[in-house]
């Protein structure tokens, strides 16, 4: 049974074409970059900022990408679909945040790892943010993109005109 539920979950992600996890990838964003911060320190950060402004930076993107993920989640909650982005879409949210923004919970994904970063002084998690930052577009995004196209057709392809992906609708 264990096995069955396995393959299927495998399949369910490669159906909807998430790589991986987005949390996993900011985790893995933040480990590694702590391990590169010990073994190869760069002092960038330090030097540029000091601790309570690197403090204040960093509870303020942390706040500002928390707040993103738990007003996305919450949305999705509501309108009855599901979260996880290897699990199929039941519904488009197009409304409310997302009538601003394609994708709060990534771009809040962002700034929580940014602020992480600055906030403990992690040189290494800025510079591999720019990387997990395109593993996100490319690996999950874009494919989620395809999918909902081929799931919603013209809806979706109205919604992905007139909201942007990245960057905040000001209406």
């Amino acid at each position: 049974m264990v096995a069955t539920e396995s393959v299927r979950a495998v399949s369910v992600r490669v159906g909807t074409g998430a790589i991986a996890p987005p949390p996993l990838i900011g985790l893995v964003t933040l480990l590694l970059g702590v391990a590169l911060d010990w073994v190869l320190p760069m002092f960038v950060l330090s030097m540029l900022l000091s601790f309570w402004y690197r403090l204040a930076i960093g509870f303020l993107l942390v706040s500002l990408g928390g707040a993103l993920v738990i007003l996305a989640r919450r949305q999705f909650k509501s309108i009855g679909t599901n979260i996880p982005p290897w699990k199929p879409t039941l519904h488009l949210a197009t409304d409310g945040l997302y009538g601003h923004l394609r994708n709060p919970m990534y771009v809040g994904l962002i700034l929580l790892t940014a602020g992480i970063g600055i906030a403990i002084g992690s040189d290494w998690i800025l510079v591999l943010l720019v990387p997990a930052a395109l593993l996100l577009h490319y690996g999950v995004v874009l494919r989620e993109e395809r999918y909902l196209e081929k799931k919603f057709g013209d809806e979706y392809c109205r919604y992905r005109a007139s909201v942007p992906g990245w960057g905040w609708r000001i209406s």
